[in-house]
């Protein structure tokens, strides 16, 4: 009996998947059996999972109404019209709402304070009207112990801050009620079986060195990423973020969403949009750390150092220049976890990216520690078990309210058990990122000639993941686009980007080069390295350049913070080449399925041919990254017996390539026993081209138009 394909619901208090499998958090140990040392381990972090689920249950009601802590906590509106602000803030001796709706009289509207620390005011209407005016300014101003001074901040559960630069860049709190509600119109999907994920950052989604909106992103990037066949869509950059350059990084008000790009309603409008293509929406959230802002963010809230954070050292982090979360405190877990439930709700996302999951796994965050591998490294003193129990919990919660819902592992580590289901022991991700495939390209591209490409080692690298947990590949993210760093074209075409991209200008050997292995990167990346893949923006067609957000040591400039779509919609760029032959691999994709399929066999890895072929959902796949020699009446092995025909080929002029390979080719197996195979055929290879065969029979009336476009 496989325990991972039990039925099991997954959640820390299911009843065992089977008699041999125990309820104790070391269910997982029948899947990796390296991890029977660590038992205690597991059983430990299971065990204080299930204290706080009781504690819950007990104290709160349980999970479910614990995360809707976003209906009592900040400001709510009962039908009736009046308005409740609720604020936790133990360390304030008194506390008053201030703002426009009275003048900024900071002593007329004092709150009451319960036994826990949480303060609150209502104000029922005035003449019939909410007392505080649609999108006023407001805040919380405290007397606290050994302050001359008033502190004030923006709520912490504030749903809408804005900031104007102008005046300064601390943001200010709006008291956010429209008279109309947006009313969603489309369904969520249903959760995809391959996640085709488009990595995206609204604010750089123009082609205009400009700030771009929900709305431009709705109107112009939504339609590209439906026309390329991702079916997934990874919204950066959303929470609101302290300063724009930090690519939204440093969190100061995690209910709101970011009003650089719109309104909220921009935001839902945008969601839902989304869900009428057919398209799941996540959200990046980032809940390893918080801005260390004073004015406008959690940092000394109610002027003491441990309210949501580790007190003292532990509670910073020394690289990131932030805040640490202190996941071992009920108010805090309330916080964050009605953080997430808020999204999924509000705003009607899908799901979410976790950020820097390594930095809340460890308590060395993973500051100056190499990961070697070792099981050793996930367990003992340096493990953050709070960290970890939270994000059980988290996944607890969301996969038991939102069964499609998906969530994604951002981990450098490798800790074991990130991606299996809690009943077993695990943490509950459904995915976690391939983080060392794009790492792998980067360093061949600066440091070895094509030659010296190892196919073994890049086999490895990309089919080198943990049995029973599902892997996003990539083979660039935005880590990779950022300044100091470029792209893989621009590492694979350098200047001539800029000078021989036209169709009207020479087909040099660089570009020749760039175009072909940008190709067969993504294409072997897509078929070999895990059960999802994700682009961010832009790469899919090579752009250009980097990407730098405007600060003071570039002037403020715009210029690279943009996406360049007008690239590829120009014919007499190349640029369109790469978008359309990216637009292919989705859309094949999503007709045979390999990203949900069995992990691939591959057949040979041959060094001195520098050739790769592998078989995967029924299709064969064959790679010559030889940068110089091509095969004739090359043998390749392949299971199954029959007629194969091309239906990807990065050759194809469609795609920019030379037209070396005649896509009508009908290829025969021969029963004979080749690599490990039952059968072989023979093929042509042109040097740096790839091609993906498929059995005839599988094939629609319109194969020869998929092969070129892609539909």
């Amino acid at each position: 009996m496989d325990p991972l394909n039990e039925q099991a619901p997954d959640s820390v208090l299911a009843p065992p998947p089977s008699d041999q499998i125990p309820n104790d958090g070391t269910g997982v140990v029948a899947l990796d059996p390296y991890l029977e040392p660590y038992k205690p381990a597991l059983r430990s972090r299971f065990s204080k999972a299930q204290q706080w689920i009781d504690t819950i249950n007990s104290t709160e009601g349980g999970l479910e109404k614990f995360s809707r802590g976003y209906e009592s906590y900040g400001f709510t509106v009962s039908p009736d019209g009046t308005i409740t602000y609720r604020e936790w803030a133990p360390s304030a001796l008194r506390a008053y709402l201030v703002g426009d709706f009275n003048g900024w009289n900071r002593d007329s509207h004092e709150m009451r304070r319960n036994p826990f620390g949480v303060w609150e005011i209502s104000l029922p209407p005035v003449n019939g009207k909410p007392a505080i005016e649609h999108d006023s300014k407001i805040k919380i101003s405290m007397v606290v112990p050994n302050d001359q001074a008033r502190a004030e901040r923006i709520p912490a559960w504030i749903k809408r801050v804005t900031q104007d630069l102008s005046v300064s860049p601390i943001y200010d709190a709006r008291f956010w009620n429209p008279p109309q509600k947006y009313v969603f119109k489309n369904a969520r999907p249903k959760k995809p079986a391959s996640a085709r994920i488009y990595e995206a950052h609204v604010g750089i989604s123009s082609p205009e060195p400009k700030v771009a909106t929900y709305k431009e992103f709705t109107q112009n990037t939504l339609p590209r990423i439906k026309h390329l066949g991702y079916n997934t869509i990874q919204l950066m950059a959303v929470m609101e973020h302290a300063y724009y350059a930090s690519f939204g990084y440093q969190i100061n008000s995690f209910f709101a969403a970011s009003s650089r790009y719109g309104f909220p309603d921009d935001l839902k409008e945008l969601v839902d949009t989304a869900h009428g293509m057919g398209i799941t929406v996540l959200l990046d959230v980032v809940h390893s750390h918080a801005s260390k802002n004073v004015h406008d963010g959690l940092n000394y809230f109610d002027n003491s150092d441990h309210l949501y954070f580790h007190e003292g050292v532990r509670g910073r982090h020394e690289l990131w220049d932030s805040r640490l979360f202190n996941y071992g405190h009920h108010e805090v877990l309330r916080f964050l976890l009605s953080n997430l439930r808020f999204w999924m709700e509000e705003y009607q996302f899908d799901g979410f990216r976790f950020d820097g999951v390594t930095s809340m796994l460890y308590t060395h965050h993973g500051i100056g520690t190499g990961f070697s591998g070792g099981y050793h490294e996930y367990y003992g003193p340096n493990v953050d078990e709070d960290g970890i129990v939270y994000l059980m919990l988290a996944n607890e919660m969301l996969h038991n309210l939102y069964p499609d819902s998906i969530t994604i592992a951002e981990d450098v580590s490798g800790m074991p058990a990130l991606c299996i289901k809690l009943s077993l022991g695990g943490i509950g991700f459904d995915y976690r990122l391939a983080m060392a495939v794009p790492d792998l390209y980067i360093k061949w591209l600066k440091e070895k000639q094509d030659i010296e490409w190892d196919m073994g080692a890049l086999c490895h690298t990309l089919t080198n993941r943990r049995y029973g947990e599902k892997t996003i590949a990539y083979a660039e993210s935005h880590d990779q686009a950022l300044v100091g760093d470029k792209t893989l074209l621009f590492w694979l075409c350098d200047a001539q980007m800029y000078t021989n991209m036209s169709t009207l200008s020479e087909f040099t050997p660089v570009i020749e080069r760039g175009m072909a292995l940008h190709k067969m990167i993504r294409l072997i990346t897509h078929g070999l390295g895990g059960e999802a893949y994700l682009n961010f923006e832009g790469n899919e067609f090579g752009h250009p350049e980097w990407l730098d957000f405007p600060r003071e040591g570039n002037d403020n400039s715009f210029h690279y913070a943009r996406r360049q779509f007008n690239l590829p919609d120009d014919h007499s760029l190349r640029y369109r080449f790469l978008n359309e032959f990216d637009s292919c691999m989705q859309w094949m994709e999503e007709k045979y399925g390999w990203l949900h399929s069995p992990q691939a066999f591959v057949s040979l890895k041959n060094e001195s041919d520098k050739v790769i072929v592998f078989e995967r959902a029924g299709l064969l796949w064959i790679f010559n990254f030889h940068p110089s020699s091509s095969f004739t009446d090359y043998r390749v092995g392949v299971e199954e017996a029959g007629t194969y025909r091309i239906v990807i080929n990065s050759d194809s002029p469609a795609f920019g390539g030379l037209n070396r390979i005649q896509e009508d080719t009908r290829y025969f197996t021969t029963d004979f026993s080749w690599n490990n195979r039952k059968n072989f055929l023979q093929v042509y290879i042109p040097t740096r081209t790839a091609m993906v065969l498929a059995l005839e029979s599988t094939l629609d009336p319109n194969w020869k138009a998929n092969v070129s476009l892609g539909f």
